[in-house]
């Protein structure tokens, strides 16, 4: 039982891993944003791994779970919105470009 839960864990942090690289690593903004979904899934892997083997009697893990979820959501139409604003202006979605953003 605690070997599921381990592999699930380093599942998670593989994941967050990669998702910190892709967003560190990146100057495209939709590639940005992909790294950052892959953190929040790598973290909701992890919350879904403790709940079950903490506490699978409590509901709260699921409805923390639907809330991340819905903030994955949130945030990738937000981000494609300010993406597709960005290159309808301006032509490109690399960040490098993008110092006309700041002040």
């Amino acid at each position: 039982m605690t070997v599921v839960l381990i592999v699930a864990l380093l599942t998670g942090a593989i994941l967050f891993g990669i998702g910190v690289y892709g967003a560190l690593s990146q100057t495209n903004l939709v590639m940005i944003m992909m790294g950052v979904e892959v953190m929040l899934a790598g973290a909701m892997v992890n919350l879904v791994a403790f709940w079950r083997f903490l506490h699978p009697e409590a509901y709260s893990g699921q409805m923390f779970v639907l809330v991340v979820m819905t903030v994955m959501a949130l945030e990738m139409a937000v981000g494609f919105g300010v993406a597709i604003a960005r290159f309808r202006a301006k032509g490109s979605v690399e960040m490098e470009e993008a110092e006309d953003l700041k002040g």
